[in-house]
């Protein structure tokens, strides 16, 4: 094992001591079938290495593709929630407009 792959491992396990959060430091990533990816396991994912320098190309390309999945279904969700709020909000307006007019008309 390199000695930069032994610093990182290091460093991933000293961030979660000093963290106090319990989870598993350094293990692979395991997807559960339609669960989605948590900011930790982006952090601590590691890959196999291969060879002197590298890591295998195919499983970081597979991970790569899951965390765009990912993050395409979030910012799927924000938008689809920011038209949600739109249309509340417009709802709303139009309630106070209509509670004003008629508050207005039994004034007169």
């Amino acid at each position: 094992m390199s000695a930069l792959w032994e610093s990182h491992e290091k460093s991933v396990r000293h961030r979660h001591e000093s963290s106090g959060q319990e989870r598993p430091c350094g293990t692979p990533y395991r997807s559960v079938a339609g669960g989605r990816l948590r900011p930790w396991q982006v952090r601590d994912r590691l890959f196999t290495p291969r060879g002197r320098h590298g890591v295998d190309a195919a499983e970081v390309r597979a991970f790569l593709d899951r965390v765009a999945d990912d993050l395409a279904a979030c910012y799927a969700e924000v938008a689809a929630t920011h038209e949600r709020a739109d249309r509340i909000r417009d709802a709303l307006r139009e309630w106070q407009s209509e509670q004003a007019r008629r508050a207005l008309a039994s004034i007169r």
